[in-house]
């Protein structure tokens, strides 16, 4: 563990990182940052404000500061602010950071979830081991897991076997899922999740894939004539948690840092009690709204693997090394 930083030296570093001291150095402001709607019950976003709340409580003279909607820190941007030790602390895709790590789009990889408790079951397995030490090693911990399902939806038609997408312009979360759908015939549209309404609005995008809370949260049911929900054949599952800079961490007193683990814990339980809850809450939003609302069957979820495993998984485990291995440790979890 590092030294404890020094009043002066927080004080010098305000403007420059996620770690400052308050006055006469006596209350330590950390920022957190994430790309998704403050304050209208995105899951991400209370997350992160219950752990901010917790650690305030804990009166450990520690304070964070909050800025979400991507008001500090552009989407792609936080994973090399939080590793740099730049911001303390996000909601983060991890997916997002596969072009430095491309293990990491083994955390949206098409059809490897499949549901919820498979996931938490993931979070104790050889293969996030694997994921979190690539994740430390580049300057971050794991403070709260986070798998979160998702959805398809489109401008035009329903989404459900593969022969559904072709001719249409899609964005995909992770190049996993761009892979498989290009392979299915769709043309594929880069952007994080926060651009999708207005590329839909512009008719950038015929379509998309992103989570359950996402599809509610920024309001694509006004953009959208059909949405394919999770249901029984989740194909979609992406690995969202709570990092926070190592550097940061590391710098803060045994004290503070048990209370942010302890938050950090209290906060991943809540997601994990609430976050079944989401796919109702699409699936009722999303009918209120007038659209159409379907689920894939099985056949046209068998389908759709066979796609991910001649495009995505075999792409993955010939491009990344030691792909194959962690695919191998991801689908031995029973």
């Amino acid at each position: 563990m590092q030294k404890r930083f020094k009043s002066l030296v927080l004080a010098a570093c305000v403007a420059a990182s996620g770690l400052s001291a308050g006055a006469a150095g006596a209350q330590t402001i950390l920022k957190a940052s994430h790309q998704f709607p403050g304050g209208k019950g995105d899951i991400r976003d209370e997350m992160v404000q219950m752990i901010a709340r917790d650690v305030a409580e804990a009166n450990v003279g520690l304070e964070i500061q909050v800025f979400p909607g991507a008001s500090l820190y552009k989407p792609n941007d936080q994973w090399n602010a939080v590793t740099r030790g730049l911001l303390a602390m996000t909601s983060f895709p991890l997916d997002y950071a596969s072009g430095r790590h491309a293990e990491f789009s083994a955390t949206l990889m098409p059809g490897l979830v499949g549901n919820f408790d498979r996931a938490m079951r993931l979070n104790d397995s050889e293969f996030m081991a694997d994921i979190k030490k690539i994740i430390e090693d580049a300057g971050a911990i794991v403070i709260s897991d986070a798998w979160l399902s998702g959805a398809f939806a489109s401008k035009k038609g329903c989404i459900t076997a593969p022969d559904t997408v072709k001719g249409q312009v899609i964005r995909a979360a992770g190049p996993a899922f761009e892979e498989m759908l290009a392979a299915a015939g769709a043309s594929i549209t880069s952007m994080p999740s926060s651009e999708i309404y207005t590329g839909m609005q512009t008719n950038v995008l015929d379509a998309t894939n992103t989570s359950s809370a996402s599809f509610v949260s920024y309001r694509l049911y006004e953009q959208v004539k059909c949405l394919t929900a999770p249901g029984e054949n989740a194909l979609w599952f992406m690995y969202e948690p709570v990092l926070m800079s190592k550097k940061v961490f590391d710098g803060l007193t045994p004290e503070q840092q048990k209370a942010i683990l302890d938050a950090g814990e209290k906060a991943e339980a809540f997601f994990n009690a609430e976050i079944r809850k989401g796919d109702e809450e699409l699936i009722n939003t999303y009918k209120e709204a007038g659209v159409e609302v379907v689920e894939m069957s099985k056949s046209d979820y068998d389908a759709w693997l066979e796609v991910a495993k001649a495009s995505a998984y075999k792409n993955f485990a010939e491009n990344v090394p030691g792909g194959d291995k962690l695919i191998e440790k991801a689908l031995a979890v029973e």
